[in-house]
């Protein structure tokens, strides 16, 4: 083995790595040259330098050990140097592709929308804050006196059973209705008055009409000569105003132990005008509403002379009035939490 054939080795490994080194475009790449070529076991630099022991001739051997460790050195140099290039690139790339552009028009925003029982509340404040009606709220934990007694439901009253009602103990429970709101208010107000009460209910419902939470809304007037006719003008500004203008109403009697006369309230079908269709099983008539006179033993239960005020109360769920003026068959579909029925809006 000569010195020479040794140098002539070192030239082209050295040239081979280099050339290898700066063909490398990944970090990963850059470690695989290295390890051909500076690896402790099978490196062919490492190979080579383990090879200078057997060189005869010191001046030989001392000159090829010093051509190898200038070349060892050289090639870690410049494994170390690909490895910066290679980050500063990656570097620069990321930081091209996170780079704002001031200068270029921005996305559209995606605006929010109004749930369908939030729209249809402010629709019915709005509607009564015209006619000049206060509104009024009061706590979903009720008492059974203001819940029940004062609003004329006396002990053994069905609507007290606990197939209804959710009771908390002897004395509480969550509010069935916000009628216990109305007796606050004109025990608090006093008379001449004229309330809307909106807010959260609680029954024992559950099915494709009903939820054990929904929203109620209860309207009440009380003055001197209210009547039957001051009650059916305000039910027909109501439906027009919240159903179209092409709405007409119907009173029906009923009972409620709130109200004396009782009556309960139908408009003509959005669907098919009146005409008969399925939505209003071809009676031309949807339900909506309960409303009458306020009975004269609520107005005594809350301060008031039924000698000289009388008044009118109603009351409807509002999931019920979305429904309706939304066009809405399940009125589980409005807690799904599903945006699509809110971007429809």
């Amino acid at each position: 083995m000569t010195g020479d054939g040794d140098d002539g080795d070192l030239h082209d490994i050295l040239g081979r790595a280099l050339a290898a080194l700066s063909a490398a475009a990944t970090p990963a790449e850059v470690d695989a040259v290295r390890a051909r070529y500076l690896g402790r076991g099978d490196g062919e630099l490492t190979l080579l330098r383990r090879r200078i022991g057997s060189i005869a001739d010191p001046d030989a051997r001392r000159q090829l050990g010093i051509s190898v460790n200038e070349a060892w050195r050289r090639l870690e140099d410049d494994v170390v140097a690909r490895r910066a290039a290679l980050e500063r690139q990656r570097r620069v790339a990321a930081e091209a592709d996170e780079a704002l552009d001031l200068t270029w028009p921005p996305p559209p925003l995606r605006r929010g929308h109004l749930h369908p029982v939030t729209r249809m509340s402010r629709e019915i404040r709005r509607v009564f804050t015209q006619l000049g009606y206060l509104v009024v709220s009061g706590p979903e934990v009720e008492y059974d006196r203001y819940n029940f007694t004062l609003v004329n439901m006396p002990p053994g009253h069905p609507a007290r059973d606990t197939q209804d009602t959710f009771y908390i103990d002897a004395a509480r429970l969550l509010r069935t209705q916000t009628s216990p709101v109305q007796v606050r208010a004109m025990l608090a107000l006093g008379v001449p008055l004229r309330v809307i009460v909106p807010g959260k209910v609680f029954r024992r419902d559950n099915d494709p009409t009903h939820s054990p939470v929904f929203h109620q809304v209860e309207g009440l007037l009380v003055d001197e000569g209210v009547t039957v006719g001051d009650l059916k003008g305000t039910l027909e500004y109501l439906a027009r105003s919240i159903f179209g203008p092409e709405r007409a109403i119907r009173l029906r009697p009923h009972h409620f132990p709130y109200t004396e006369p009782s009556l309960e309230v139908d408009v003509s079908c959005m669907v098919c005008g009146g005409d008969g269709c399925r939505t209003c099983r071809h009676s031309g008539w949807i339900e909506v509403l309960g409303s009458g006179m306020v009975h004269p033993r609520v107005l005594s239960n809350a301060g008031v002379d039924p000698g000289r005020y009388t008044g009118f109360a109603f009351g409807f769920g509002i999931e019920r009035a979305a429904q309706l003026a939304y066009g809405i068959d399940d009125v589980r579909l409005l807690y799904e939490n599903d945006v699509r029925l809110v971007r429809q809006g």
